[in-house]
């Protein structure tokens, strides 16, 4: 047996529950740098997990096993998620269920257990936050399964290392339906994965937040975790992004050699992509909650041009 996609895969999800909180610093680093503030250094992340680790959980007395499971729900799947998506290799031992709409279930079961948590303790502010996520949920799913359609109509395959090796192997031309499907991405990842002009991860202000509302009662390790899975979900989203649109780079073969390009060439790419995903939030404003579905309608209709232009044009 061979053992290589096994260490591979092993290397992926240490990869991602590593990098993940880097790769959330490069992005508040870059927003200091473009915003002319000091920095506090591409390592807080971390810092700021073991911090929550070595505090007490504090748990209201109604509190359910909903709201004590959901941590370490939104942790495994997260992980399981980093497992799927070929990140560094397409074969892995998981690869026959790297499927895309497995992985946007995963997301889906995450989510509703989140907000399941937000509305168990009975505050004010977790119903609201989780009624504003069921509501962009409810808008940016469609979209995305969409966009990913698009997508894997022109690969003729939804599995994530189809479509990988499809690109790589230079049967994939570059198509209109193809921008209009990463135009559609691009807005879905910032609905998802709370930045802005949807939401604003900095900041509490109770009349505009929606994840930060739903987790206002969570403390100690539990946040950590949370804030944790929130951060592989931000890696994940950017890493799909990169398997589904640019993999060039990403170990065609089990090979352990390839390994090191294929890190090169991830840290790369993520590192591109915090500087657009920078670039965008100091260039636009938090929106009104009420312009959250004229945002996430764009979307879908972006997904919507791409699959029309491809029965069209191609």
């Amino acid at each position: 047996m061979n053992i290589n996609p096994y260490i591979i895969e092993f290397l992926q999800v240490a990869v991602v529950i590593g990098l993940a909180p880097a790769f959330v610093g490069w992005i508040r680093m870059l927003k200091c740098w473009f915003q002319g503030r000091t920095t506090a250094g591409l390592f807080q992340p971390y810092r700021d997990l073991r911090k929550l680790f070595s505090k007490e959980i504090v748990l209201a007395h109604n509190a359910s096993w909903i709201f004590r499971f959901t941590p370490y729900l939104l942790f495994g799947t997260a992980v399981l998620a980093g497992a799927i998506i070929p990140i560094l290799s397409i074969d892995l031992p998981l690869a026959a269920t790297a499927d895309v709409i497995v992985l946007i279930a995963l997301f889906a079961i995450a989510r509703f257990f989140l907000a399941l948590a937000g509305m168990d303790i009975g505050t004010a502010f977790g119903g609201m936050g989780s009624s504003r996520e069921m509501m962009i949920a409810s808008l940016a799913e469609p979209a995305m399964l969409m966009a990913i359609f698009t997508v894997s109509l022109a690969n003729k395959s939804t599995s994530l290392a189809e479509i990988v090796q499809v690109i790589n192997s230079g049967q994939m031309m570059l198509r209109p339906s193809l921008a209009f499907a990463f135009i559609a991405f691009i807005l879905i990842t910032l609905a998802e994965t709370g930045r802005i002009p949807v939401d604003n991860p900095a900041t509490h202000l109770e009349l505009t937040m929606i994840h930060e509302a739903m987790i206002l009662e969570y403390s100690g390790r539990h946040l950590a975790l949370v804030e944790w899975a929130s951060m592989m979900k931000l890696y994940l989203f950017v890493s799909l992004a990169i398997a589904v649109f640019t993999p060039w780079g990403i170990a065609v073969k089990g090979s352990l050699a390839g390994l090191p390009a294929a890190i090169g060439f991830m840290i790369a790419k993520l590192g591109i992509a915090g500087l657009i995903i920078v670039l965008i939030e100091t260039g636009l404003a938090k929106m009104r909650i009420f312009r959250v579905p004229d945002f996430l309608g764009v979307a879908f209709l972006m997904a919507t041009l791409g699959m029309l232009s491809f029965f069209i044009l191609d």
